[in-house]
C-alpha cells in the first residue's frame, strides 16, 4: 500500500538558477548512466551463470553443480544494486517482475518435500511439477509442455491462472533448479539438491533429469535475453533514459520514490519485518540459497549509489557523476550530510546481518521466534531503512518535488493486518 507523501504542490524545480537547473539535467544523465552500467553488469554475470549452467547439464558432477551455484551467487551482486530503479520508472516496474518475482510456489515447477502439500484453494497448480509431467490442463485448456522452452516458461507457465506465486522465470526459479528446497527450517543450511538430478542414464535421481535440465536452460537464457532488454533500455536512445530525461521534477522524482520505496516497503517492510513477525524462514528473499542476508545489504548500497551519484562496477571502475546529493547540498548542506549519515548507517546495519551470516549465523536462524540476537540484527537493518526514508522524504520537500508515493507495508504501518 503507498504511502503518500505530502509536500508543497508546486510541480517547478526551486533549483535557483540556469547553472542548478543544468545540474538536475546532469543528474538524470548520470543516473541513467549507473543504470546502464548496472543492468550491463548484471547482464554479464548471467551470462557467466548460462556458461555455468551448460558445463552442468554437459558434465553433470559435484564441482559443475557448485560452480552453476557460485556463479548464481555472483550474478546476484551486481542485479540487486539494480532494484533502486524500480517503483519510479515504469518500464522497470513492468519488467522485473519476470526477473526476480518472489515467493514461489516451487512445486509449480520440480518435485517437492511431502510436507509441501498440494493444490490450494488459493493456487490449483502450485504442485503442477511441470518437469514431471509434459502435459497439464490451464483454466480448462490442455496445455502442451513436452518442450520445455523459454516461450513456454515466460507465455504460459509464468504467473499462470493470474496467481503471482506461480513463478516460473528469473533468479528464484533457477535458484530452485540450482540448490532445491531448504528443508532446515530455522536450522544453519540452504537446499541440497544432488547433481544426480542433472544426471543421464541410471544415475538420474528424482526422474525426469532431461527435463529439469531443460527447464533450468530455458529458464536461465530467458533471463540473459531480459537482460540484454533491459540494459538497451538505459543506452543513449533507450525508452527508460529517454523517458527519465525529458521532464526534470518527474526524473528526480522517480529517483527519489525508487529509494524511498526500495527502503521503506519493500526491504524494511515487506523482506524484512514481515519474515520477523511470522518467523517464517520461507519469507527470506533467497530462501533456497540462504542468500537473503547479500539480497537485503546489496539493495542498500543500490541506494546509497544513486544519491551519491557513483557505481563501483564489477570490473572494479567506476560510475560517478552530478548527483542528487550535489542538488541537495548546494542549497542545504546540514540535510545532505544527514541523508549521507542516514545511508552510511543503513548499509553498515545490513552489512551486520551480512557479517554474522557469512560468519555461520544464518539468516533463517536470526528469523526464529525468541532469538533476541537475530531479531536485533534484523530490526537493526529495519529501523536503519525506516530512518533513511524520513531523511529521503525531506530531501523530496528540500528539491520541491511535489508529492510522490512510496510503498508502504502493512508490517510497517498497519501490523495487527498481518495476522488476519
Amino acid at each position: 500500500m503507498p504511502r503518500l507523501l505530502s509536500t508543497t504542490t508546486a510541480l517547478a524545480l526551486c533549483l535557483g538558477g540556469t547553472a542548478q537547473a543544468q545540474s538536475a539535467a546532469e543528474v538524470l544523465d548520470n543516473y541513467a548512466d549507473i543504470a546502464q552500467a548496472n543492468y550491463t553488469d548484471s547482464l554479464t554475470a548471467a551470462r557467466s551463470l548460462q556458461d555455468a549452467v551448460t558445463a552442468l547439464i554437459d558434465s553433470p558432477s559435484a564441482e559443475t553443480m557448485q560452480a552453476a551455484r557460485d556463479a548464481w551467487l555472483k550474478a546476484r551482486v551486481p542485479y540487486q544494486q539494480t532494484e533502486v530503479f524500480r517503483f519510479g520508472n515504469a518500464i522497470v516496474d513492468d519488467w522485473e517482475g519476470k526477473v526476480n518475482a518472489w515467493p514461489l510456489d516451487e512445486g509449480l515447477i520440480d518435485y517437492v518435500d511431502g510436507a509441501y502439500g498440494g493444490p490450494t484453494d488459493a493456487n490449483q497448480l502450485a504442485a503442477l511439477n511441470v518437469i514431471a509431467n509434459p502435459t497439464f490442463t490451464l483454466s480448462g485448456t490442455e496445455i502442451d509442455a513436452s518442450d520445455i522452452t523459454p516461450t513456454l516458461l515466460q507465455d504460459t507457465l509464468h504467473e499462470a491462472d493470474g496467481i503471482e506465486a506461480n513463478v516460473a522465470t528469473g533468479y528464484h526459479a533457477i535458484e530452485f533448479l540450482l540448490w532445491g528446497q531448504d528443508l532446515n527450517g530455522h536450522q544453519p543450511g540452504a537446499g541440497n539438491r544432488p547433481w544426480t538430478d542433472y544426471a543421464t542414464g541410471e544415475d538420474c535421481t528424482h526422474g525426469h533429469c532431461d527435463r529439469r535440465a531443460d527447464y533450468l536452460s530455458a529458464a536461465t537464457d530467458l533471463l540473459v535475453s531480459d537482460l540484454e532488454w533491459m540494459a538497451a533500455q538505459w543506452a543513449a536512445d533507450g525508452d527508460a533514459r529517454t523517458t527519465l530525461t525529458q521532464d526534470e521534477t518527474a526524473g528526480l522524482s522517480s529517483i527519489l520514490t525508487g529509494m524511498g520505496s526500495l527502503s521503506y516497503g519493500e526491504t524494511a517492510g515487506e523482506r524484512m519485518r514481515l519474515g520477523l513477525m511470522l518467523n517464517d524462514p520461507e519469507e527470506e528473499h533467497s530462501c533456497f540459497a540462504d542468500n537473503t542476508h547479500n539480497d537485503h545489504f546489496y539493495n542498500g548500497v543500490g541506494i546509497r549509489n544513486v544519491y551519491l551519484g557513483e557505481y563501483v562496477r564489477t570490473d572494479g571502475t567506476t560510475v560517478s557523476g552530478p548527483s542528487v546529493s550535489d542538488l541537495v547540498a548546494a542549497d542545504n548542506p546540514e540535510l545532505d550530510q544527514e541523508m549521507r549519515t542516514r545511508l552510511s548507517h543503513a548499509v553498515l546495519a545490513l552489512g551486520r546481518i551480512k557479517t554474522a551470516a557469512e560468519a555461520g549465523f544464518a539468516y533463517d536462524q536470526m528469523l526464529a521466534r525468541g532469538d533476541e540476537g537475530g531479531e536485533a540484527l534484523i530490526m537493526g537493518g529495519v529501523d536503519g531503512l525506516i530512518a533513511q526514508t524520513r531523511s529521503i522524504e525531506r530531501v523530496v520537500s528540500a528539491l520541491d518535488l511535489g508529492g510522490i508515493s512510496i510503498e508502504g507495508s502493512d508490517s510497517l504501518d498497519n501490523p495487527s493486518a498481518v495476522f488476519q
